[in-house]
């Protein structure tokens, strides 16, 4: 079987996570190499060292976040790139929908808590100017020269298997 390492990049609530588990492949969030505890980014030179021990000891894989500049880490690694782009109202509510993730909030009540934030954060995506960005996202989508699918449509499943372009 031929190694498959997808790399799924996009704003907050545009399905990565849930794109990345119909895959069925070992996973990487980047939420996990991006931060040491809630608030305190990791260094760039850890979180790349994560990327590249988890590329080593899996030789197909999924990664998602919305971190352009981790993602960057990771193309040259990545045989498939999915910019998962359904809109901004898409977004939200998937973000409304989501379920309690216990890998990221110690409880429901502390999820909800942090859904207004969440909301604005997924509101500026088109304006935002840092790597959680539309225009970082496109900018990092468009220069890859591989294998790559960008999803538009709410709700679209992933391509089963990402088309060039």
């Amino acid at each position: 079987m031929d190694e498959r390492r997808v790399l799924i990049l996009g704003n907050s609530g545009s399905g990565k996570t849930t794109a990345a588990r119909t895959l069925g492949l070992p996973h990487l969030g980047l939420d996990t190499v991006a931060w040491t505890e809630p608030g305190v980014r990791a260094p760039l030179a850890e979180s790349h060292e994560a990327i590249q021990d988890f590329h080593s000891t899996h030789p197909s894989w999924v990664m998602d976040g919305s971190y352009a500049g981790l993602a960057e880490m990771a193309t040259p690694l990545c045989t498939e790139f999915w910019f998962l782009n359904p809109g901004v109202d898409a977004c939200l509510a998937h973000c409304r929908q989501r379920p309690w993730e216990p890998e990221k909030y110690d409880s429901p009540e502390a999820q909800d808590e942090r859904l207004a934030f969440l909301l604005n954060w997924v509101r500026s995506y088109d304006t935002r100017e840092d790597e959680y960005g539309l225009a970082a996202h496109r900018a990092l989508f468009e220069r890859f020269g591989g294998s790559k699918r960008e999803v538009t449509a709410s709700g679209a499943a992933p391509p089963d298997q990402a088309a060039s372009g």
